[in-house]
């Protein structure tokens, strides 16, 4: 937490959490404002529970969402007016600090601050608000002329924008080469399924941003807020533009925990729980541990979601807990799928259901959830019978394990890169933008209609960095992307069902049948999802070691 005093009763911070909230009633303020949307990130608690955490210190809470780029007359006459009616101090933060910078200055400006003197007090305050210079003067922003220009620009440093950054580097060391991500860590969430469970530490998920970055390449501690692709340009929260000479997108999904009404309020209490949130994974295991009879639930909601064997990975774990501690036959366990099917790849179906049927799990398919009070224990679901009708059906609980809906970030969406339903619009084979040619995109933000798995990914980022130099005349062949995505189905501690499968479904198994075959529970893969796969992540993935990754190329004919 770090807090920047802007003026006597004013102040910005990046993100806060729930337990930061005394503190801050210790420091004197008496007003906190929220500035950033539920979502960004998934480490991020809802904005519902810091108020929660403010109301108890006795603090005043304004809710007051900006999306990035979004920033509207508006959002600026709510800030003023919240600030006026506070009693101050007031504290206001985002993921950042930017986004309230940027309403604090937009707010004095109206007052008749001078442009140059909001600047210069932004600068010293440790933000960098030149950009907003000539909108704050009421003009239209300047083209960037003079500016830097990056060989590469990647959005996003997860999973895929690191791995596209080594296998550049790998290929040409001498690239130009930025990451812009305001995160301070990065997840391998992959491994929050086995926090859930017990089997990992979450700490062992997590390490600094700043460790992965790849030597060579500047990491650009910002967010992005809208993209201007006809001039080879992205702009930043703050208004700085960063121009580049291709461009490969990769920030991730957004996680919607407000598509669920009272979802959000209720998140890590009164038994409501998901692997999804890096904080809520162990508060998973500490509700597995404790339930020694009543109801379990499991949700999926509709697709695409990340990694969409998840949702039963929670199930499975739990039930294998339950059935070793001789508690499984005093626990109700039902998995609530908005889908038609268990696992969209119908080969790995039978293993999983063996597993049901060993759990007595009952299965409700075209269940998606809709309404959650944690306090009463009640869930809701809109059930839709082979007619398409539906009704609404209440179920309660005991614990339930959430898996929320997921869209892609508001930036991307609201972008000219994305398409009809909100995703950035590629050629599933070559990852290449279908309408801008300079501009690639590999992970869970993009189209194409693969797994969305850390494994995808993977497989990806080669594809991308070879076809970025072959568009820039470094490399020859153009690499294509099968649809590879990997799903390890945790159906018992100990056992994996590996699910391995491209494009349609076609299986596309890494190890022969008499090694691991994926369509049988296997200790083998197991040990692979606990032992090997996270070490190859930190030390092979983000460091461009392209071991069993390596894309298949046609190479132009003489």
């Amino acid at each position: 937490m770090d807090i920047k005093q802007i003026s006597e009763n004013f102040a910005v911070s990046g993100q806060i959490r729930p337990e930061d909230v005394a503190s801050i009633a210790a420091m004197g303020f008496n007003a906190i404002i929220c500035n950033r949307p539920d979502g960004e990130a998934a480490d991020q608690p809802t904005a519902v529970e810091i108020e929660q955490a403010a109301s108890e210190q006795g603090l005043s809470f304004r809710y007051l969402p900006v999306i990035s780029g979004k920033v509207a007359d508006y959002d600026v006459t709510e800030f003023a007016r919240n600030l006026h009616d506070l009693e101050g101090p007031v504290l206001a933060f985002c993921r950042t600090g930017n986004r309230s910078m940027t309403l604090w200055s937009m707010v004095e400006s109206r007052r008749g601050v001078a442009v140059d003197a909001l600047i210069q007090h932004a600068r010293e305050s440790g933000f960098d608000m030149s950009g907003l210079a000539r909108q704050l003067a009421g003009e239209q922003l300047g083209n960037g002329s003079g500016a830097r220009t990056w060989d590469v620009l990647i959005i996003g440093g997860g999973a895929g924008g690191i791995a596209v950054a080594s296998s550049l580097l790998a290929r040409d060391g001498e690239l130009d080469i930025a990451i812009v991500d305001p995160a301070e860590v990065h997840y391998y969430q992959p491994g929050w399924t086995l926090v859930g469970a017990g089997v990992f530490d979450k700490g062992h998920t997590v390490k600094t941003m700043a460790s992965l970055i790849p030597d060579g390449v500047e990491w650009i501690k910002d967010a992005v807020m809208a993209f201007e692709p006809e001039k080879n340009r992205v702009v930043l929260e703050n208004c700085r533009r960063l121009s580049y000479r291709r461009l490969v997108v990769a920030p991730g999904i957004k996680l919607d925990w407000h598509a669920v009404d009272g979802l959000a309020e209720t998140l890590g209490h009164n038994g409501v729980t998901s692997n999804y949130r890096f904080d809520l994974a162990p508060y998973t295991w500490e509700l597995v541990q404790n339930l020694h009879g009543g109801r379990a639930l499991f949700t999926q909601p509709p697709m695409p979601i990340k990694c969409a064997g998840a949702p039963q990975k929670a199930l499975y774990l739990s039930c294998d807990h339950w059935l070793r501690e001789r508690r499984l036959d005093k626990v109700e366990v039902e998995f609530y799928n908005a889908g038609g099917v268990l696992f969209g790849v119908k080969d790995y179906v039978p293993a999983l259901m063996q597993y049901v049927e060993r759990y007595n799990a009952q299965l409700n398919f075209n269940h998606r959830l809709v309404r959650i009070d944690g306090p009463a224990r009640m869930a809701w679901f809109a059930a839709t019978d082979e007619q398409g009708e539906t009704a609404e059906i209440c179920r309660e609980f005991d614990m339930i394990h959430v898996t929320p809906p997921q869209c892609a970030p508001d930036f991307i969406a609201d972008s000219p890169l994305a398409d009809e339903a909100g995703w950035v619009d590629v050629d599933q084979n070559t990852l290449r933008h279908q309408r801008f040619d300079n501009i690639w995109s590999l992970g869970d933000a993009m189209n194409a209609p693969n797994a969305k798995t850390a494994a995808a990914a993977r497989m990806q980022a080669p594809v991308v960095a070879n076809n970025l130099l072959q568009d820039a005349g470094i490399v020859s062949g153009v690499a294509h992307y099968n649809g590879y995505g990997s799903c390890p189905l945790t159906v018992e501690r100990g056992k994996i069902v590996l699910a391995e499968f491209g494009y349609g479904g076609k299986l596309l198994p890494s190890f022969p049948r008499w090694l691991i075959n994926g369509q049988r529970p296997s200790h083998l893969a197991w040990l692979l999802k606990e032992k090997i796969l996270p070490p190859v992540y930190w030390k092979a993935m983000l460091k461009g070691r392209e071991w069993m990754a390596r894309p298949e190329k046609t190479l132009p004919t003489a």
